[in-house]
C-alpha cells in the first residue's frame, strides 16, 4: 500500500524559464559559459555551512561585468518561478486521502527560505528535505533513505517522481518505485493507478 508520495521540486511543483537561456537572452553569456560555472557554484552551495550563497556568485557576475546586488540577484532569478496550481491542487486531494506528501531537492539556504514563504508548502507538504540542510545531495541514496528512516516507511511504500534520470536510477537503488516526470496529467495517472 502506497503511504507517501516524494517530490522532486524545481520542475515539478516549481516551474521556470532556465536561468541559463535568461543570462544569455539578458546578459548576452552564453550557456557553454553560463552553465559550467552554474554548476560549480551549485555543487558548493547545495551542501550545509557554505556561508552565503551570493560570495560565490559576486566574483563571476563582477568578472562578466553584471551589476546585480545580492537582493537583486536574488529576485531576478525566483520572481519569475511560477507554482503549479494543478500540482498543487493534486497534492492536497492526495493529502487528504491520508498519503503524506515529501519533498526532496538539492537546494542552496536562499532559495529554501524564499520557497519556505509559499503556504502551500506548509500546507500540502508534509516536509521539505533540502540538501543544504540534510548534507545529501541527490542522487546520493543517503537522500532517500533519509525519508524513509525519519518517517518509519518501507521503500515499497512510496512513490518517487522528478525530472532527471540519474535521481530515479537513485531512488529505485534503494528500492522505491521512480517515475520521470514529463506533465501534471501523466503524474496524475501514474498515481492513480497505484492508489486505488
Amino acid at each position: 500500500m502506497i503511504k507517501a508520495i516524494i517530490f522532486d521540486l524545481n520542475g515539478i511543483f516549481i516551474q521556470s524559464p532556465k536561468l541559463s537561456d535568461r543570462f544569455e537572452k539578458d546578459f548576452g553569456i552564453s550557456s557553454e559559459i553560463f552553465l559550467p560555472k552554474l554548476s560549480e557554484i551549485m555543487n558548493k552551495v547545495r551542501q550545509p555551512n557554505t556561508g552565503k550563497s551570493f560570495n560565490y556568485w559576486e566574483p563571476v557576475l563582477k568578472e562578466w561585468n553584471i551589476k546585480l546586488s545580492e537582493q537583486e540577484f536574488w529576485k531576478y532569478w525566483f520572481e519569475v518561478e511560477e507554482p503549479s496550481e494543478r500540482m498543487i491542487s493534486f497534492a492536497k486531494k492526495l493529502k487528504e486521502r491520508g498519503i503524506k506528501i515529501f519533498v526532496l531537492s538539492n537546494n542552496f539556504k536562499e532559495r529554501a527560505e524564499y520557497y519556505g514563504h509559499y503556504p502551500w508548502m506548509h500546507e500540502v507538504v508534509d516536509k521539505a528535505y533540502f540538501s543544504c540542510q540534510t548534507g545529501f545531495v541527490k542522487p546520493n541514496t543517503e537522500a532517500w533513505k533519509l525519508v524513509l528512516k525519519e518517517n518509519n516507511l518501507e521503500p515499497e511504500e512510496c512513490l518517487y517522481f522528478d525530472d532527471q534520470e540519474k535521481n530515479i536510477k537513485a531512488s529505485e537503488e534503494v528500492g522505491i518505485k521512480a517515475f520521470m516526470f514529463i506533465n501534471e496529467v501523466g503524474l496524475e495517472k501514474t498515481v492513480n493507478g497505484y492508489i486505488k
